[in-house]
């Protein structure tokens, strides 16, 4: 299944076309890597406002964290009251 509206419409620079298509291309880690190095060479403000608007699609959001933490308590939790009760 296609996904649209995934690319800003003109990347501005052939490294950022690199980076946004190994990102739709499903490579979010190569593509974290090479945004991270196009911000690392002191990039145009285009390359760095993409850069930066790649990273913030592909990291993972912190709450997400806090969720699976709490998910993982709450299953602990209902492993030990279910032990306690036998």
């Amino acid at each position: 299944m296609a996904k649209g509206g995934q690319t800003p419409k003109d990347p501005a620079s052939p490294r950022m076309q690199a980076a946004w298509k190994l990102k739709d291309s499903g490579d979010v880690v190569a593509a974290r890597r090479e945004a991270e190095r196009i911000l690392a060479d002191n990039p145009s403000p285009d390359d760095k406002a993409q850069a930066e608007e790649l990273l913030r699609r592909a990291t993972t959001p912190p709450s997400l964290y806090g969720f699976a933490l709490l998910a993982a308590v709450l299953l602990v939790l209902l492993v030990v009251l279910a032990a306690t009760r036998y």
